[in-house]
């Protein structure tokens, strides 16, 4: 593997960036104490700082040489509402919150990066490195856009990098076209008519009217969208109900879909609707339909989906980089930004031993081994796109 020596020099400095943001995790639009981190970071490398875009986000510009031309390197800072259970000396000090994804260690590639291009980067350009909050559920990166990221930071292309447990260190992955799935809402509340459980014929009893509804939404993905068109519908919860002999008045059925078109996310809004409303109907039962579209599919353009994949090949080897990975049903709010601008978004395998476990679980933790091969990985990726002329 071919890490950036000067990168691989200041690993353990790396490592203590790493397990205090870890020890320290914020949720969505508080990441106070970490914008503080990284903006004090990028400083000392002597590099420009604006802090506050979408309140906590935070970005870098780095210019050398006499050219114009710039792209952007984004990672997040939130953590998740997670008890960590973990017991390692950098566990959460934060109850109820943790970094159950990464991206205390994405935040952490990003700066190493920073550090080794501010001193040492061979590259002729700009290069802005973005610090988004709230990627987890919360659309901090469009929160960014809307605030004008890319008026005040006009940029050619934008990238991002996520871990992958599993995945091997020392791999990656990429492919042009979808890699990440769009992320959708939905609460669909059955108003029936409640009353006494001994009394059922008095009743509109909307459990049993949202149990007809649940059943019926699974048909959606195998009877009328493309078997050759991934989609999933979940229904994650049911609420109803506060007493053993009342049959209630209304229940909530809630969950999400995932997909990677446009045409599907529009079928699957107006299925679900149209099956809520008519199962309601034949009940006798009024329906509340509520849908919200969150997070669009991240779909990697052509040509930076290559350069990405060259710069991972240099590192790794061609046995190291998959370019044809399964695409993912998870989301990610780096979507609205490929929405701006080309890009593209690569995963980096975060190990695949014992005791790894999946993203978004209490016993996570980010593995430091990588955090040489992703930083050097921004930094060729720079370097690359932003080249010195000869």
């Amino acid at each position: 593997m071919k890490v950036i020596k000067e990168i691989d020099q200041i690993k353990e400095e790396m490592v203590g960036w790493r397990k205090d943001i870890h020890a320290h995790p914020e949720l969505a639009f508080k990441e106070h104490r970490t914008s503080k981190l990284v903006a004090e970071k990028l400083e000392s490398f002597g590099i420009e700082v604006e802090t506050g875009l979408a309140g906590t986000g935070v970005v870098g510009t780095l210019k050398k040489g006499k050219g114009n031309r710039a792209i952007a390197l984004r990672a997040d800072l939130d953590a998740l509402p997670i008890i960590e259970a973990n017991d390692f000396d950098h566990k959460s000090v934060n109850e109820g919150i943790m970094h159950a994804c990464g991206h205390d260690g994405h935040t952490t590639m990003l700066l190493g990066a920073a550090k080794y291009l501010s001193k040492y980067g061979k590259f002729d350009g700009i290069v802005h490195f973005i610090f988004q909050p709230a990627e987890e559920n919360e659309g901090g990166a469009k929160a960014m856009i809307d605030e004008g990221l890319f008026e005040k930071y006009p940029v050619e292309s934008v990238f991002g990098m996520h871990n992958i447990p599993g995945m091997p260190v020392g791999s990656f992955a990429i492919k042009p076209g979808p890699i990440m799935a769009a992320f959708d809402i939905f609460n669909i509340k059955v108003i029936g008519k409640g009353g006494h459980a001994a009394m059922p014929q008095t009743t509109i009893d909307p459990i049993i009217i949202g149990s007809k509804i649940i059943d019926n939404l699974q048909s959606i993905i195998s009877r009328k969208v493309d078997p050759q068109e991934p989609a999933v519908l979940s229904i994650t919860q049911f609420h109803g109900g506060d007493a053993y002999n009342v049959i209630p008045n209304e229940i909530d059925i809630k969950g999400c879909t995932r997909c990677f078109s446009k045409k599907v996310q529009t079928q699957l809004k107006k299925e679900m609707e149209e099956i809520s409303n008519n199962i309601c109907s034949a009940y006798g039962a009024k329906c509340e339909f509520f849908y919200e579209e969150r997070y669009p599919p991240t779909v990697n353009t052509k040509d930076e989906a290559h350069i990405s994949s060259e710069v991972a090949i240099d590192i790794v080897g061609e046995e190291g980089v998959n370019l044809s990975p399964t695409p993912g049903m998870g989301s990610e709010d780096f979507a609205y930004m490929l929405q701006e601008k080309p890009g593209s978004y690569i995963w980096i395998g975060n190990g695949d031993g014992e005791g790894s476990c999946m993203v978004h679980n209490p016993g996570y933790d980010f593995n430091d081994e990588i955090s040489p091969l992703g930083a050097s990985y921004w930094a060729k990726l720079t370097e690359k796109l932003l080249p010195q002329s000869v």
